[in-house]
């Protein structure tokens, strides 16, 4: 079985012989042996044991609860909860990094396309940014529920055909309609747009939006704030909040 010098220990848990030896002088690493010229020498259980108290100490704990902890009957289990406290903290850490991180990419990739970018054009992408998550489902949630009303489509068309009786594709044209303009409704409540010149939100008329020549992100509309008709950049506005 090996056999750890102080040094040999303190190496092996990225500590000082200082640390090691505080710990000895508390009570809470004691070596297993001494070397005939009196050296302490720490076993493979009390290298594991060191690690378990560096652990601890990362977590901010004191060496009194330190102690404690050790001296509990099953400290494995108490230890084995704070490991999972402590995955969980580092997980959701990395995820909030994580989302950072690709909202800086973004940031990035949006003020490529803006040869002469301003405070004002950074905070353009930012609020695109911010709803990007919110649209997406909006989007999804509404080509999801479309699906009936097109399934409903061919099922008229093909009945019609086959049997000669138009008036299931008379029921889809009334649900198409229907579907179209609450559909449509709930859309433009739930959407904004960011004028280039002025760079203020606003929201257009329905009846303009609708029409108006659009992209997947934006759409040509006059801005409601200084007059500007260009494509706006859509982003999501939930009843202008």
């Amino acid at each position: 079985m090996s056999k750890y010098t102080t040094g040999e220990l303190a190496k092996l848990c990225g500590v000082t012989v200082r640390t090691v030896q505080y710990y000895d002088a508390r009570g809470i690493l004691i070596p297993s042996e001494l070397s005939e010229g009196g050296r302490r020498l720490y076993s493979e259980d009390d290298l594991r044991r060191m690690k378990i108290i560096c652990f601890l100490r990362d977590l901010d704990l004191s060496i009194d609860a330190v102690s404690q902890i050790l001296k509990e009957e099953h400290p494995e289990k108490v230890i084995s909860l704070l490991i999972e406290q402590q995955e969980k903290a580092l997980s959701e850490e990395i995820a909030g990094k994580e989302e950072k991180l690709e909202k800086l990419r973004e940031l990035k990739n949006g003020l490529k396309n803006k040869a002469n970018f301003s405070v004002e054009s950074i905070g353009d992408v930012a609020a695109v940014m911010e709803g990007k998550k919110k649209l997406k489902r909006m989007r999804w949630m509404l080509l999801l529920t479309g699906i009936p009303v097109s399934a409903l489509q061919c099922f008229s068309v093909i009945f019609w055909i086959v049997k000669g009786i138009w008036w299931p594709f008379a029921a889809w044209v009334l649900a198409a309609v229907l579907y179209g303009v609450l559909g449509s409704r709930y859309y433009f409540n739930h959407v904004k747009y960011i004028c280039p010149e002025c760079h203020k939100g606003f929201k257009p008329a329905l009846k303009e939006a609708f029409w108006a020549n659009h992209t997947p992100t934006a759409r040509k509309l006059t801005c409601t704030e200084c007059g500007h008709k260009g494509f706006c950049v859509e982003i999501w506005g939930d009843d202008g909040k």
